[in-house]
């Protein structure tokens, strides 16, 4: 069995190929070059980090399959700063147009010593932003975006940085290594 550890950077599809696109888009072919390894989930163009690539079907399904409920923790950063009731309302769960979130952990942390994004965020001088910590135990489409959203806090920037007991740890953007 196979399970490979990538820190997808921003921009770069989840996906081996770009069939049917007018203009080249990055992808997995682009940074990983091991033979029949499929990602175990998604990860938004938009959003960076831990990404899981395996042979395995039965793991792959475990790991992106939401009834089985395995941990996905992200670094977010927020427009804003979150007060006590957006944190509880995330902690509570959210209603989306898709229902109700199951519950989430989430604190505020300090900027994380991250690599810089490129490109960077927009940055505004006369708007705050922080950042959290959020554990969620499902996986809907641009869910962790959705949620910051409806507690009135949209998200500028989204690093997933662990799944279950697989982190990134020191893994560099667009490189990988075997678990």
């Amino acid at each position: 069995m196979t399970l490979l550890l990538f820190n997808k950077p921003y921009d770069v599809l989840s996906q081996f190929t770009d069939r049917g696109s007018p203009t080249k888009r990055a992808t997995l072919s682009d940074f990983i070059d091991v033979p029949g390894v499929y990602p175990a989930g998604r990860l938004d163009r938009d959003s960076e980090g831990l990404l899981l690539l395996t042979d395995d079907g039965r793991l792959q399904a475990r790991i992106a399959d939401p009834r089985f409920k395995l941990a996905k923790t992200y670094l977010v950063q927020v427009e804003g700063e979150p007060a006590g009731d957006a944190l509880d309302a995330l902690r509570g769960g959210v209603r989306l147009k898709d229902g109700p979130t199951r519950p989430a952990e989430v604190e505020r942390i300090d900027p994380p010593a991250i690599w810089p994004r490129d490109p960077p965020i927009r940055f505004r001088a006369n708007i705050a932003d922080c950042w959290l910590r959020l554990t969620i135990r499902e996986g809907r489409n641009r869910q962790v975006r959705r949620m910051t959203a409806a507690v009135g806090h949209p998200t500028l920037r989204l690093v997933r940085w662990q799944i279950g007991d697989w982190s990134l740890g020191d893994l560099a953007p667009g490189a990988y290594r075997r678990a």
